[in-house]
């Protein structure tokens, strides 16, 4: 299938899916990166801008991204909402007495992006809206996100799509150069960027999906990185079933 009839297929499954929850609109949140942007654009065409709900929420990010967000926002013509969570966060990490060890950081980078889940959850029930998720495939194989972060969502729309997909649907609905040529990042430190965390390039990790040839060492990285995420992509685990006593 062409991806452009797959990415029909995906706004007609929005459109659907909304009018089957019964409930009146879709929200998300934009971080100026790619992912955000094609799932906003997608949900536009899906169900119109009126019922599309965008949420740009920096907790001490880079300027840029919000710059990016919002002009997206705008071409699109999606409300949206700037909500600096910076102060909420540092409140709430003033109340952790953490022992100082090597995982601190990492942590409180999860705490931003769960915060910023609360925020849209929140903003979903008052608005009685559906909270779309932005993850792709390549990122979830390797387990590139945050547990009841910005993995939990209603539904993820982009779920199927590799990211070299991405970015080939983002330049078939005509979204900004700055947006499709921005290095890709979780946004969460400075310096940040997804390849340099993992190890090996979104080509590698997509080419290794598709079963074609890549350096052993990256794919040693690749098979680690999905074996120690594993937990992330099954539902919760739980002791087998009760079996009652009859009476």
């Amino acid at each position: 299938m062409k991806l452009e009839n797959y990415l029909k297929e995906i706004e007609n499954y929005l459109q659907k899916y909304l009018v089957k929850s019964k409930l009146q609109k879709y929200v998300l949140g934009v971080s100026g990166g790619i992912d955000s942007a094609l799932v906003l654009a997608l949900a536009k065409n899906a169900v119109g801008e009126q019922n599309v709900l965008a949420y740009i929420l920096p907790i001490h990010s880079l300027e840029e991204d919000a710059k990016l967000a919002i002009a997206l926002c705008e071409k699109l013509n999606v409300a949206y909402q700037v909500i600096d969570l910076s102060h909420a966060y540092d409140e709430l990490i003033k109340s952790y007495n953490f022992d100082n060890n090597k995982f601190v950081e990492a942590s409180l980078q999860n705490v931003k992006v769960r915060l910023r889940m609360v925020t849209l959850y929140a903003y979903a029930q008052v608005h009685q809206a559906l909270v779309l998720g932005t993850d792709n495939a390549s990122e979830r194989y390797v387990g590139y996100f945050t547990k009841h972060g910005d993995g939990a969502a209603d539904i993820m729309p982009i779920f199927h799509l590799l990211k070299s997909e991405v970015y080939e649907a983002a330049k078939l609905l005509g979204l900004p150069d700055q947006i499709i040529n921005k290095v890709p990042s979780a946004g969460l430190s400075p310096l940040q960027n997804d390849e340099d965390d993992f190890g090996f390039t979104y080509k590698e990790l997509d080419d290794f999906l598709l079963k074609k040839k890549i350096t052993k060492e990256s794919k040693k990285k690749i098979q680690r990185l999905h074996r120690i995420n594993l937990h992330k992509l099954r539902s919760v685990a739980r002791p087998k079933k009760y079996q009652r006593d009859k009476k």
